[in-house]
This record gives structure tokens, sequence and C-alpha cells, in this order.
């Protein structure tokens, strides 16, 4: 079984690509497979009078920073790739090569303006696409949209922090990936586990990932990197343990 482990990097990045190098480097030395940052412009998802505002504006992922983000990514040999909330935002990215797209649970609701413009224009890249539905959603119409795409539907709930009691294990074993957003390492873990019970033959966990100094909104609910690298060691060696209990 193999396991793809993408470090979701959110707002921590706090802006500054200095502070991404330094992430984004500290999660290939931890084992993961790839980083993944959001671009959005805050005034499509927020109000200026959101409590994190400031924070907010100050993570928005311009095209600029995205591609230097991306060539210092590809130099160190980690795949960069994002959640992108408006079209224009995808025709960028597809434009510097990224090899998928993820999709917000925010995404899957219709919750903002261009919400069904972004799906469609995801589609037309014809790359693999990473969905969370933690809000729910509208299954059929996010299948028949992406449905010459290659498709991973991700277990979530989106709560932050996620109570690890609140997760239904026999729902979440049906998805192929997991978006976790408890606190601390073992959900994965567990969820690595099932699936490999399974003889699952690929799964995909992402999980928030911070420095030990991160101060942006989703640095609260996000593991750091060296809690990653137990993450990712720990989920290696139950990704090849024998659970079939032969003799």
């Amino acid at each position: 079984m193999k396991t793809t482990i993408v470090a979701e990097i959110g707002s921590n990045w706090e802006g500054s690509i200095s502070k991404a190098k330094k992430i984004i480097k500290e999660c290939k030395l931890a084992g993961a497979d790839a980083v993944k940052f959001q671009m959005w412009r805050a005034s499509d998802l927020y109000s200026k009078k959101h409590p994190n505002w400031n924070e907010i504006i100050k993570s928005e992922l311009s095209f600029e920073q995205a591609k230097k983000i991306k060539e210092y990514s590809d130099s160190i040999k980690i795949e960069f790739f994002c959640s992108a909330f408006y079209p224009e935002a995808v025709d960028f990215l597809n434009s510097i090569k990224v090899k998928r797209f993820k999709v917000a649970s925010r995404t899957c609701v219709m919750k903002d303006v261009h919400s069904k413009e972004t799906l469609i224009k995801k589609a037309s890249t014809g790359k693999p696409i990473i969905v969370s539905m933690g809000m729910g959603g509208e299954l059929k119409t996010i299948k028949k949209i992406f449905s010459k795409n290659l498709i991973t539907f991700c277990y979530c709930i989106s709560e932050y922090p996620l109570k690890l009691s609140k997760i239904n294990w026999k729902n979440a074993i049906k998805f192929d990936g997991f978006s976790d957003h408890t606190l601390g390492i073992s959900a994965p873990i567990i969820f690595t586990i099932l699936k490999n019970q399974m003889n699952s033959k690929s799964i995909f966990i992402e999980k928030h990932v911070k420095l030990k100094n991160s101060i942006g909104p989703d640095a609260a609910t996000a593991i750091d990197t060296d809690e990653l690298k137990e993450m990712v060691n720990q989920i290696r060696i139950f990704e090849k343990y024998d659970f079939s209990m032969k003799k």
C-alpha cells in the first residue's frame, strides 16, 4: 500500500516566502510527499469585519509568490499544489504545471461566489482531483463535474480542532483519503491501519502543519514538523505491515 502524505500549510506561511521555504524544507526532511497551499482572494471568502482579517489578508497567495514557492519545492523535490478558490487561480496553477488540484469542503457546498465555475475549470485541466467532503455537498454533482478526472474523496469533518471521538471510522474507511483536523497524529495513523487491513492499494492523508513558532489562524490546530516526522515514520511502518494474521 502506498500512502501519499500531504502537509497542508494553509496560512502557516504567514505571507512570508522565507517562512514558506523553511516549512517546505522541514516537511521534506520529515518525509512528506507534498505540501499544499491555498490560493484565494480574501474578499471573496471573508468579511473585512472578520476577527482574523489582518492575518487572512496577509496570507493571500499571489501568483508571483506561488511561482516562487513552486520553484523552490521543485528544487528540493517535493510536490507543490493548492486548493484554488477562483478560476484564474486554476489557470495560473495549471500554467506552472502543478500535478493535481484540491477541492476544499466549502467549495463542495458552493459556499463561495466562484465555486461552481472553479470546479468546472479544475475539471477542464484533466488532472487528478482531491476532494474534501467535510461540509457535505452534492456528491452526484461533484462526480458529474469530474467524470473525466481521477478523483479521490477524503473523509473530513470541518471542525477545528476535531475531537477524535467524533470520527465515524466505519464511514471514514469508505473513503480513499482522510483530511484530518484532530490534534496530534493518532487519527491519520489509525486510518492507515484500518485501510491496510482492507488491502487498499493507495490512500491520501492530509494534515495541517506549522513551524514551531507559527502564529497564523491555522496554527492552533496544526502539528509542527517534528510531529509530522513522527507521523510519517509511523505511517510508513503500518502501510507495509501485514495484518493478515497468517500462521
